[in-house]
């Protein structure tokens, strides 16, 4: 009675607790909390930029009818684009139209001083006459239905300038007013609010482009297909979530399996479930106390080298010794594990002193959950067993198979020739060791990328690697640097290094030009007798344009356009998204579009100097993970010392400490072997993943090497062993089999590691033993 009420309450607290954290737990999916502290200036704007830069905020649409004609198409493209313009999820979205109404209506009056007419012209008679003869033209033509609207107010179109001059240089073919894709489709250019490493805030401006798209009239028998990084990170998201979780589902099942066969009793299921329970509710618990919001992959890594924590109540449950309490028979084996939980802790402490912080917040919710799960195994799971369990030391196959390996030779010098293989095999496999390039491990299939590249070239949308970067003291600054380089930069667009440059002051003029402009505009009552004069050559009678008139005057008067107010403005948000804050200085970040000489652009940006240069993203991330890679392996390093100093002085022996810290040593350099030799470049999910097999090796040494005189007590030591190294091979080779590469590193490596651990630890431990 005692030991169910004790079970029923342990039970309804882990629930209530459970509930409590699913009802507070922030998650977070900022990849920069796993990104070391920047060393350099292109590593901190890389910072600022992975996932909210410009580039990788787009969208590449496509709307394909294979049955209907393109004019229809066109409308559907036409229809999304407008429903887009108002819902802000959406910063800016273009299908090739040229639509006087997307600049805000309470910045048309300022369209004298962002358009570059001024620059040129002057308001006067001789240059009104032209544009009036030149709307006459333009009334006998298609676009007529267009412009008239427009004519009273803007007789010289500086609203269509303004389109044309934020639409991309570098368009594809229109046709019926849209951008037709080779293929037959209609082209869309769309670009979210959110950040494109947010993946909840992607999927619902997706959904939302979806369910637009799918009201608009006539899109039932048509099709929009979507490309980009924002689009990608949705996609992965949803795929590796899918498959961790049918892979867990199977792995879950085998393992609960597998203890049905090692204990033949039901309760074993729930006996090995609660302290990894306990563990992992306390983890959640400590790092959000001390973090507040966890990041995704903290939780998803954490419950992983939790994983660990698993063979505290399987070593309780095979040890359990016949006609004696649980709490007599796990005193025996405490110490160990409470060596081997110790060690674990200091082995996951080097995430900790990495100094990145999601990595310490790995560290925190791995070293949090192993101390509760080993404290819960100790003083609470023995209460609740039942008095009466099956000794696996019965069993006659165990003694069999410890007699066996009793009997197999002791291959003292294979450990020294694996130790040399493998390190040849490390040194002088032909792939690079590390793999720095970050995209080589996205899982976005190829056919997907093969798409979104001819999708990007058909578009001419900025390319995702380089960035032009201006930096001045504020942001009217680097629109009066960007106003300076821009005929240096039409110079590169002539010579074909690159087909087209987006500069910060292509959307808003410094406040010196706005200035200057504003002080070319005529007073009312000049401006109306150029005007008159200039209507006496037309077919227009006098007075239509009164609203022309009155913009001109309130443009004379209003303050000048900072990219603060401009950037509440739906356009503005597209200047705003190139304007970021660093180090007490502006800077603005001008993407590029078709780069074909990015030595010569690099070139030819230092030429420019005074706070130009050209961000190359894939060299700042390589350079960036190379020294997070640094920063790891040291602390890996110094918690190996630590580790080794900790055995020594538990064990009291420095030999015995040797035949616990070798094989676990050599078991990692043969996992690293194998995975050069299959051409596998090493990542962090790799070093996560070691970490983890290094701390499940440590359990199999330790508890090898043990001194037993008992032949049952090896029977026990060798069963829970073998339970242990069962289920972790079951579930991390199943993981192994993923297609997700995040997924399968760490599949791989676990499994891989936990075959050689047990194989090392049962040789070298023998041969302990056996000079003793």
């Amino acid at each position: 009675m005692h030991r169910t009420l004790l079970l029923c309450v342990w039970i309804l607290l882990l629930a209530t607790l459970g509930f409590a954290v699913q009802r507070s737990l922030v998650i977070t999916s900022d990849l920069r909390a796993f990104m070391p502290p920047a060393r350099n200036a292109d590593q901190r704007l890389l910072l600022d930029q992975i996932g909210d830069g410009p580039a990788s905020r787009l969208l590449l649409l496509e709307i394909t009818a294979p049955s209907a004609s393109f004019e229809r198409v066109a409308a559907l493209s036409r229809g999304l684009t407008q429903s887009l313009r108002g819902d802000a999820r959406f910063t800016r979205a273009l299908d090739g139209e040229t639509d006087p109404s997307a600049l805000d209506p309470a910045l048309l009056p300022y369209r004298y001083l962002l358009s570059t007419t001024l620059d040129a012209h002057a308001l006067d008679a001789d240059f009104l006459r032209g544009e009036l003869q030149q709307r006459i033209e333009d009334l006998a033509s298609p676009a007529a239905g267009m412009l008239k609207p427009w004519l009273a107010r803007d007789p010289t179109l500086e609203v269509l300038k303004l389109a044309q001059r934020w639409t991309p240089a570098k368009t594809p073919e229109l046709r019926d007013g849209v951008w037709a894709a080779p293929d037959g489709g209609a082209l869309l250019l769309v670009e979210t609010a959110a950040a494109a490493f947010d993946p909840s805030a992607q999927a619902a401006a997706i959904a939302a482009l979806q369910a637009k798209f799918d009201a608009l009239p006539g899109s039932k028998d048509a099709h929009l297909e979507i490309s980009g990084p924002g689009y990608f990170s949705v996609l992965v998201n949803a795929n590796t979530r899918a498959q961790a979780e049918w892979l867990s589902a199977i792995g879950t099942a085998a393992f609960a399996l597998l203890l049905l066969l090692a204990y033949r009793h039901p309760g074993a299921l729930l006996w090995a479930a609660l302290p990894i329970a306990s563990g992992a509710l306390a983890g959640i618990a400590a790092t959000a106390l001390a973090f507040g919001p966890i990041h995704g992959i903290t939780l998803a890594f954490g419950f992983t080298l939790l994983g660990v924590a698993q063979e505290y109540p399987l070593r309780l449950l095979s040890h359990r010794r016949a006609g004696a309490r649980a709490r007599e028979s796990l005193l025996g084996v405490w110490p160990l594990l409470r060596l081997a939980i110790a060690s674990a802790c200091i082995a996951y402490f080097a995430f900790f002193a990495s100094g990145v912080a999601g990595l310490q917040q790995l560290a925190v919710f791995t070293i949090a959950g192993l101390i509760v799960a080993g404290f819960v195994t100790r003083f609470l799971l023995p209460a609740v067993l039942p008095a009466r369990f099956r000794d696996v030391a019965e069993s006659a196959w165990l003694e069999r198979l410890r007699l066996r390996l009793d009997a197999a030779p002791r291959l003292r010098a294979l450990p020294w020739i694996l130790l040399v293989l493998a390190c040849a095999e490390i040194g002088f496999a032909p792939t690079p060791l590390w793999q720095n390039d970050l995209s080589a491990l996205t899982p976005v299939p190829a056919a997907l990328l093969q798409r979104q590249g001819e999708l990007s070239a058909a578009l001419g949308s900025p390319d995702v690697r380089y960035l032009l970067v201006l930096e001045a003291a504020d942001a009217d600054g680097v629109l009066a640097l960007s106003e300076k380089i821009s005929p240096q930069v039409e110079k590169w667009i002539s010579a074909k290094i690159v087909d087209d440059v987006e500069l910060p002051s292509r959307y808003l003029p410094s406040l010196a030009t706005q200035k200057a402009r504003r002080a070319k505009l005529p007073d009312r009552d000049a401006l109306q007798a150029a005007l008159a004069a200039a209507e006496k050559d037309t077919d227009f009678e006098p007075g239509p344009f009164s609203p022309f008139l009155d913009d001109v005057e309130s443009a004379r008067e209003l303050p000048l356009l900072t990219p603060k107010v401009f950037g509440a403005s739906m356009l503005g948000a597209r200047l705003a998204t190139m304007l970021s804050e660093s180090n007490g200085h502006t800077l603005g970040l001008a993407t590029l579009s078709g780069v074909h000489d990015a030595p010569a652009l690099a070139l030819a940006a230092a030429r420019l100097g005074g706070g130009v240069r050209l961000l190359d993203l894939k060299a700042a991330s390589e350079s960036l993970v190379a020294d997070y890679r640094a920063r790891i392996g040291v602390a890996l390093l110094v918690a190996l010392v630590l580790l080794a100093a900790a055995v020594a002085v538990a064990l009291r022996d420095v030999g015995r400490a040797w035949h616990v810290i070798a094989p676990m040593s050599l078991a990692t350099l043969l996992v690293l072997a194998v995975l050069r030799a299959s051409g596998v470049s090493l990542s962090l999910f790799h070093l996560v993943a070691l970490t983890l097999a290094a701390g499940l090796g440590l359990h199999y040494a330790l508890f090898f090497e043990r001194r037993v005189d008992d032949p049952a007590e090896a029977r026990r030591t060798l069963h829970a062993t073998l339970v242990c190294v069962v289920s972790a091979v079951i579930v991390f080779g199943l993981l192994a089999t993923s297609t997700v590469p995040v997924l399968r590193a760490i599949g791989l490596t676990v499994a891989l590691g936990v075959g050689f651990h047990f194989c090392l630890s049962t040789i070298m431990a023998r041969n302990s033993q056996h000079d003793r």
